[in-house]
């Protein structure tokens, strides 16, 4: 179930941000608004997705990385500004601040760095996304950009 919920997250936010390189195609204003409507939404629905994934875990503003979030294995960037816990170690969320949506680059360098191997890997100036795996966990990395603050959220769950 969970890693069926996680697929889910990772196919629509792939979706989403794929659809956000498209342009020069008569179908521009189509996929203009989809997307806009979608960047709207991203933020409550990868949280409503996250709450689902974790088994209703709500999503913390407390500046602390969740309760048993494993960040020895697991490196985050920028400040961080909450998260969540699912029950019994089936997995967590931490959101943090950066700078610009280009520190993606950097949370990927450094999920890299410590062991994970990347995949569905898509990036642009205001967002990113991508799917990390290792033989300890599988990480979903949303980036942002909302009201011109760029935010990271790290799905993580036990591979």
């Amino acid at each position: 179930m969970r890693r069926a919920a996680t697929r889910v997250i990772v196919v629509a936010l792939a979706s989403a941000l794929t659809l956000t390189g498209c342009t020069g195609t008569p179908l521009d204003n189509v996929i203009e608004g989809l997307v806009g409507e979608g960047a709207e939404q991203l933020q409550g629905g990868v949280e409503g997705l996250v709450e689902d994934a974790l088994g209703g875990t709500a999503i913390t503003s407390d500046g602390q990385l969740p309760e048993g979030f494993p960040a020895d294995a697991v490196p985050v960037t920028g400040t961080v500004l909450g998260g969540g816990s699912g029950p019994n170690g089936t997995g967590w969320v931490a959101r943090t601040e950066l700078a610009s949506a280009a520190e993606f680059e950097q949370a990927k360098a450094a999920l890299e760095g410590a062991g994970f191997t990347a995949s569905a890997v898509n990036s642009d100036a205001n967002s990113g996304f991508g799917t990390f795996t290792s033989a300890d966990h599988t990480v979903v990395l949303v980036v942002a950009t909302e009201s011109g603050q760029a935010t990271a959220t790290y799905v993580v769950t036990p591979s």
